[in-house]
C-alpha cells in the first residue's frame, strides 16, 4: 500500500501535549509472565508475519514517529516512553538510532526518555548507554523472591528474580536513574509491607504499584478466526460476565494494601521514599491536579504506538475498534485529535454512574480507568469500577493526611513534617472518639486528629 500524503494541522489546533507509549518490538518478551495481558497481542499480527517476520519497527516508521512525536506538541519538553514487550531485546543499537534522531528533530526542546524493562537482559553496555543519555528507566519487579517468582517465569517457567537482581546491580553501578514498577496482584497484595521494605532495601527510593486486573474471555472473539486471545477486552456499555483472573488483585486487598504502606510512609519515609500514588494524592488534594490519566475526570490524551505504526486509544485498549490508524499514512496528531478519540476520552466522564458522581472522593478517583468498570451499581447501573470499595477505602483512610500535609504546602512548609505530628507506630481503625493512640486519655478527635487538622 502507498502512504497517502498526511494533512496538515493548523497550528492553532495543537493541544497541549499528548503522550503515547511506544512499543518498539510490540508484545515480544523474553519472559512469559502469567499474567501478562500483552503477550497475546502477538496474535493480532499473523498476517504481518508471513511478509515480515521482524518485530524491530522500521527505520521509517521510527523516524516518522519521533519527528511527529516532537513537532506536534507545542511544549518545551518532550517525554518518550519506551516499552514493550521488553524493549531491551532491540539492543542498545536500535536505542542510538532513537538517540540520533531526537537529536536531528528536537529543534531546540528538551527530550527525555523513559525506559520500562523486566531488567534480566541489562549489562554494563545496556547501563553506560542509559546512564549517557539519561534514560529513567522503569525496573519491573513484584517484591521478595517468592513473590516475584510467583507469576514472573520465562519462556520456560523458570524464576527470574536473581537475574532482575543482576540488572538492577548493572543500574546501580552504573548510576542510572530508576524507579521500580510492581504489579500488585492476587499474591503479593496480601504482604504489603514486605513488599514495601524489601523495595526499600534494595535501593528503590521510587515506587509505583500497579493493581493488575484482568478478566478471562468466557467465549473467543468470532469476528477474526487469525485473533486467538484468552483476556476479556475493555468493556463497551454493559456489565461483564467475564470472571477476573486467579491471579488479579482483589479488590479490598488493593486497599488494604496501599493503607499498610501509607501508615508507614506517612510516619517514616516522606520526603525519603516516593510512593506514585501518595504523590498523585497529594497533587489532587492540593488541587494541582491528578498527575495519572486513571484519576483525571476524562482520558484520550495517552495512546500507544505498536512496532508497525499502528495507533491505538491507550496502552489497555490495543483491540481493533479502538485502533486509530497507522502513523505511515495517517499524522500522529489527526489520531489524537480525531473524533473517535475525542469520544473516547469524554466517554470516561460521560458513562461514570450516578452512584459515582455522589461519591465523597470522586474527586480523587473519577472512577478511575474504564478498562476496570465492569460492574454494577448498588442501583443496579452499569459501569462500577471493580477496584471501587479497595479505593474508596483508601482515599477516605488518608483523607486526614492529606490535608495535613496540603496545609503544610500551603504555609510553604515541607509536608514530610507530618511525620512530626503523628505516632511513630499507626493504630488500625481508630475512630473519632475511640480513646487516642497516644495514650492521653482524651478522645482521638481531641487529641491527635486535631493537631493534625490545626498543622
Amino acid at each position: 500500500m502507498t502512504a497517502s500524503p498526511l494533512r496538515s494541522v493548523p497550528k492553532q489546533t495543537l493541544p497541549t501535549a499528548f503522550h503515547v507509549m511506544t512499543k518498539p518490538i510490540g508484545p515480544i518478551c523474553n519472559l512469559d509472565c502469567k499474567y501478562c495481558f500483552y503477550l497475546e497481542k502477538e496474535s493480532f499480527y499473523q498476517e504481518e508475519r508471513k511478509t515480515r517476520p521482524s518485530w524491530e519497527m522500521p527505520d521509517e516508521v521510527l523516524e516518522t514517529y519521533i519527528r511527529q512525536y516532537i513537532e506536534q506538541q507545542e511544549i518545551p519538553e518532550i517525554s518518550f516512553a519506551w516499552q514493550g514487550g521488553e524493549p531491551t531485546l532491540l539492543g542498545v543499537r536500535f536505542f542510538r538510532k532513537v538517540i540520533a534522531l531526537q537529536r536531528k528533530y528536537a529543534n531546540g526542546k528538551q527530550i527525555q526518555n523513559a525506559l520500562q524493562t523486566n531488567g534480566t537482559l541489562l549489562d554494563d553496555e545496556w547501563g553506560g548507554f542509559l546512564a549517557d543519555n539519561r534514560f529513567l528507566v522503569g525496573l519491573s519487579i513484584d517484591g521478595p523472591e517468592p513473590l516475584h517468582n510467583a507469576y514472573r517465569v520465562d519462556k520456560q517457567g523458570r524464576p527470574t528474580f536473581a537475574q532482575v537482581m543482576r540488572g538492577l546491580e548493572v543500574l546501580q553501578r552504573n548510576r542510572v536513574e530508576y524507579n521500580t514498577l510492581t504489579v500488585v496482584h492476587r499474591k503479593n497484595s496480601a504482604h504489603p509491607l514486605e513488599v514495601y521494605r524489601f523495595l526499600q532495601q534494595i535501593g528503590s527510593t521510587f515506587h509505583q504499584y500497579i493493581p493488575l486486573v484482568e478478566r478471562s474471555l468466557i467465549a473467543p472473539p468470532a469476528e477474526n478466526g487469525l485473533i486467538q486471545i484468552s483476556l476479556a477486552p475493555p468493556p463497551q456499555g454493559k456489565a461483564s460476565r467475564s470472571p477476573v483472573t486467579e491471579w488479579s488483585v482483589e479488590s479490598e486487598a488493593y486497599g488494604r494494601f496501599l493503607i499498610a504502606i501509607f501508615d508507614e510512609w506517612v510516619r517514616r519515609d516522606v520526603g525519603k521514599t516516593f510512593v506514585q500514588m501518595f504523590d498523585v494524592a497529594l497533587g489532587i488534594w492540593a488541587k494541582a491536579g491528578p498527575g495519572m490519566c486513571v484519576f483525571a475526570p476524562t482520558c484520550g490524551s495517552a495512546l500507544a504506538i505498536e512496532h508497525n505504526g499502528d495507533v491505538y486509544a491507550c496502552d489497555h485498549y490495543v483491540y481493533p475498534e479502538y485502533h486509530r490508524g497507522n502513523i505511515r499514512e495517517t499524522s500522529l496528531l489527526e489520531m489524537v485529535e480525531s473524533p473517535e478519540q475525542r469520544k473516547f476520552g469524554q466517554d470516561k466522564s460521560d458513562t461514570l454512574p450516578q452512584y459515582c458522581r455522589r461519591c465523597e472522593v470522586r474527586f480523587a478517583c473519577n472512577g478511575e480507568c474504564p478498562k476496570h468498570r465492569f460492574l454494577k451499581t448498588p442501583d443496579g447501573e452499569w459501569g462500577l469500577n471493580y477496584l471501587c470499595a479497595g479505593y474508596k477505602r483508601f482515599f477516605t483512610h488518608i483523607d486526614p493526611a492529606m490535608q495535613t500535609m496540603t496545609r503544610l504546602l500551603a504555609a510553604r512548609r515541607a509536608p514530610a513534617e507530618i511525620m512530626n505530628l503523628l505516632p511513630r507506630s499507626p493504630v488500625k481503625s481508630v475512630g473519632r472518639n475511640d480513646p487516642c493512640h497516644c495514650g492521653s486519655g482524651r478522645k482521638h478527635k481531641q487529641c491527635c486528629l486535631a493537631a493534625t487538622r490545626s498543622a
